[in-house]
């Protein structure tokens, strides 16, 4: 059972969160069997006030950057809100970004999302997460989405997405209803990052003749 929670009990835990920030407003960072990460968030109503809600945002955007991490959800640094920040601006080789669809996305936060497919298409990558440190293992998703949410200020967005930033939005989606990537994922395809970089090459067709999946 997903337990309740009041918005006094809300703000109290954001606060205690908050305050194990170093001086940087990075937060720790759950990992795989912390319970907040299997229940499903609460919808954000306006629980938090304006100052505080900002503080929280700050905090995890800076908890991304220095992880480092294209999304984070308020679960993964124990917060059982509907509310995720994504960013990908990092620098890729040419071959990876077209391979992926990988496109730049600027930063943005969403509250309460859901999302859909529009197509058939699916993609399949290896995939990892902050809260499943040291880990990656192979993810079919669907290759374009419509994302619905709301911003910080309650207003509602509807926005396509495609190739690896339809990835990024659906993990950080699903986090918010206590779905992790691996539930998802072949299970034989799980690998070690060390063992992942100790490949040249390893996609996701080498990965199975050599992981036998």
């Amino acid at each position: 059972m997903n337990p309740e929670y009041t918005n006094q009990e809300i703000q109290a835990l954001v606060l205690a969160v908050l305050e194990t920030a170093d001086d940087n407003l990075v937060l720790p960072i759950v990992q795989l069997g912390h319970p907040v990460l299997r229940q499903q968030a609460v919808a954000y109503t306006g629980q938090l006030d304006q100052p505080l809600l900002e503080q929280l945002l700050s905090a995890m955007r800076q908890t991304m950057y220095h992880a480092p991490g294209v999304g984070l959800a308020a679960p993964q640094v124990g917060i059982p809100l509907q509310i995720a920040v994504l960013e990908d601006l990092y620098p890729v080789p040419e071959e990876i970004a077209a391979e992926r669809e990988r496109e730049p996305l600027e930063y943005f936060e969403i509250f309460n999302p859901s999302y859909a497919a529009t197509t058939d298409r699916e993609a399949v990558f290896y995939e990892g997460c902050l809260s499943f440190e040291g880990f990656q293992g192979v993810v079919t998703r669907p290759a374009d989405i419509t994302a619905t949410y709301e911003d910080r200020d309650g207003a509602q967005h509807s926005r396509e997405f495609s190739g690896w930033q339809a990835r990024i939005v659906q993990h950080e989606t699903d986090h918010l209803s206590g779905v992790v990537y691996v539930d998802k994922s072949e299970t034989r395809s799980l690998i070690n990052e060390q063992e992942l970089w100790r490949h040249e090459s390893l996609d996701v067709e080498t990965a199975k003749k050599v992981l036998n999946f």
